[in-house]
């Protein structure tokens, strides 16, 4: 299963944008490998406090989000001959998706991180799937 972990300063999770988010980036998987994919994509919003993050030993100015985004999927759905550059494709699909949602601006902000889990590293209701 998909699942994106995003750390995003707090204030910017306001109660109007979760579920817009969460939608958005279901669709972004769905773009790259269909729609019945979408689906199976997992989200968790995670908001860290202003004043504990920072960038290159300067705490985040006021306005910035600076979402942290990790989707990590077993490591074959990024080599499908049938899904060409996966990775890449994903990539700019979440970051189309945190923009859609947050604004333009948070596009030069966000960091992807793709994550590939090998086979048997997984389980699903207590057995290795």
């Amino acid at each position: 299963m998909p699942h994106f972990t995003v750390q995003i300063t707090e204030d910017s999770l306001d109660g109007t944008v979760e579920a817009p988010l969460v939608r958005s980036l279901a669709d972004a998987v769905g773009s790259v490998y269909g729609p019945d994919f979408r689906r199976l994509v997992g989200v968790d919003l995670i908001g860290v406090p202003r004043a504990r993050r920072g960038v290159g030993g300067e705490p985040l100015p006021t306005g910035a989000h600076q979402p942290l985004v990790t989707l990590s999927m077993r490591e074959a759905a990024y080599h499908l001959p049938q899904v060409p550059d996966a990775p890449a494709r994903l990539v700019a699909a979440t970051t189309d998706a945190l923009a859609a949602v947050l604004g333009e601006e948070v596009r030069g902000q966000t960091v992807v991180t793709i994550e590939g889990v090998p086979d048997g590293r997984t389980g699903v209701a207590g057995a290795v799937a």
